[in-house]
């Protein structure tokens, strides 16, 4: 099994706007649980605490295989995420290893 996560830090220089528009981030990538066939977990989440040094959004996310890890990038649902991640979006880090 293969662990994907991926933490975004949010262009927009208002710790506010950040928090809303990580939200939104986490509750569109939750979402994708049961419509992407691939992921068996999900989770998802805002930071809650030192905006000023913390990352904004995390992803966490389980898969079978690298495989199955690159279906889920295809996956239509998937890329309509990050159409949306791409416009608001500084930074991106992520790290996929076998659990």
């Amino acid at each position: 099994m293969i662990r994907h996560v991926v933490s975004w830090k949010l262009a927009d220089p208002d710790a506010g706007v950040r928090a809303e528009q990580a939200a939104e981030v986490a509750r569109r990538l939750n979402a994708l649980m049961g419509v992407v066939p691939e992921l068996r977990a999900v989770s998802a989440g805002a930071n809650v605490a030192y905006p000023d040094v913390n990352w904004d959004v995390t992803l966490v996310a389980d898969v079978d295989s690298l495989d199955a890890l690159e279906a889920y990038q295809v996956h239509p649902a998937h890329q309509e995420v990050g159409v949306y991640l791409r416009s608001i979006v500084q930074s991106r880090v992520a790290v996929d290893f076998e659990i």
